[in-house]
């Protein structure tokens, strides 16, 4: 039986089931060392030569890994130098947004081999959304050259409050008694890892975008709603029942607009995309121009953000009030987390300074700045690619158990 029939055998026991977790710590130290000789490897399992040896003869010969050659000495016989191919095993990321999808394809080494953006796709709570979804992940395998017993893992990355460990999504398809990732793996034929947006674009752009050795960086995800992904001492942080980030459901307005969560007063009703629609649409019924030549009841999100960037200035100004309040958020996370750096993403991001200033501007204002004054705000670097960078990560880690 080969590596990939091992890895999705969920009914191995006894030495099999130990060999399968033992190929997997090796492909997880490769994965985070880089190559390294048998004797790292026995040093580091705590295994010996002979047991070492037989593993790494089995995923040559899997084609997971290949002997590089040998390394340089300063005395004695040269060892063997072993690594991971990047082409052997690949990874599928999906970022579900609002009214579009990305989706991408990592391999074994995390570089991104295929990236497609903005297929259009509307979100909503029903079944014919979820099979829309489906057709979506089998076009994009079907346009690949990868066979597909070489994708070990789908990462699909959904708003709202999801438990990756038990794979339950309590806001999106929330339907039905069995976990979501379950229900996916049957109707998509490989193993699907469930992530809530916000985690798998923070984890993404801590990997592979802006951050430069920070540990503790807090990722605002700044869209329709608003989500937080929080990394501390380089790890994701889920809380108790997986739930941590609900930022934008902080009550600090007194208001009577209604969330999407049912409650009213949350952050999220003032300093998120979804005002910025409301409060822009408002202003043009008042009478104020603005260069967006279309009927108000149809312009989205993506108009505004369009808008901001070409200097139209009721966009910008509207733009500005809603980052205001979100620095007033932003100051409280400063507060009680002190972190290294916060990287503003989401599509949102993209309007830049016109973003980043007025929250700079808004955090000096409500935080110590004892502080706020080592705290770094950043714009993605990622953009919309976070999300995929993500999610392909992600699952990798969770099929070979890397840290």
């Amino acid at each position: 039986m080969t590596f990939f029939e091992e890895i999705n055998n969920d009914s191995l026991a006894g030495v099999a089931l130990k060999n399968i977790n033992i190929k997997k710590a090796v492909i997880s130290y490769f994965a985070n060392t880089g190559n390294s000789t048998i004797a790292d490897l026995c040093k580091e399992l705590a295994l010996s030569a002979p047991k070492v040896n037989n593993i790494l003869n089995d995923l040559l010969a899997d084609g997971l890994v290949k002997d590089y050659g040998k390394v340089e000495s300063t005395g004695g016989r040269k060892p063997n130098i072993y690594g991971l191919v990047a082409e052997s095993a690949f990874f599928i990321g999906v970022d579900v947004k609002k009214t579009h999808i990305n989706i991408g394809l990592s391999d074994l080494k995390k570089n991104i081999i295929k990236y497609t953006e903005h297929l259009p796709y509307q979100l909503a709570n029903t079944q014919e959304s979820l099979d829309e979804l489906y057709e979506l992940i089998r076009n994009f395998i079907k346009s690949l050259k990868t066979p597909k017993d070489k994708i070990l893992g789908i990462g699909i990355n959904l708003s709202g409050r999801i438990n990756y460990t038990t794979g339950n999504s309590y806001n999106a398809f929330h339907f039905n008694k069995k976990p979501l990732n379950k229900i996916m793996e049957s109707s998509l034929g490989i193993k699907v890892f469930l992530e809530n947006d916000s985690n798998a674009m923070a984890f993404g752009e801590f990997s592979s975008g802006v951050v430069n050795g920070e540990k503790n960086v807090l990722f605002l995800n700044v869209d329709y709603g608003l989500g937080l992904g929080i990394i501390i001492n380089n790890q994701l942080y889920y809380g108790k029942s997986g739930f941590a980030g609900e930022f934008g459901h902080i009550p600090m307005f007194k208001n009577e607009v209604l969330c999407y969560c049912g409650k009213k007063g949350c952050l999220e009703t003032e300093a998120s995309g979804n005002y910025l629609l409301r409060m822009f649409k408002e202003k043009l019924a008042s009478g104020l121009a603005s260069s967006i030549n279309r009927d108000p009841k149809n312009i989205q999100l993506e108009d505004i953000i369009k808008a901001v960037n070409q200097d139209d200035t009721l966009a910008i100004e509207t733009l500005a009030d809603m980052a205001d309040n979100l620095g007033r958020g932003i100051a409280l996370l400063i507060n009680i987390f002190n972190p290294e750096l916060i990287v503003i993403g989401g599509s949102l991001a993209a309007t830049g300074d016109y973003l980043r200033l007025p929250i700079r501007s808004a955090i000096n204002k409500y935080s110590l700045s004892l502080v706020n004054v080592d705290t770094k705000i950043q714009i993605s670097q990622l953009g919309e690619k976070s999300g995929v960078v993500g999610a392909c990560l992600l699952s990798r880690n969770r099929v070979f158990n890397i840290a």
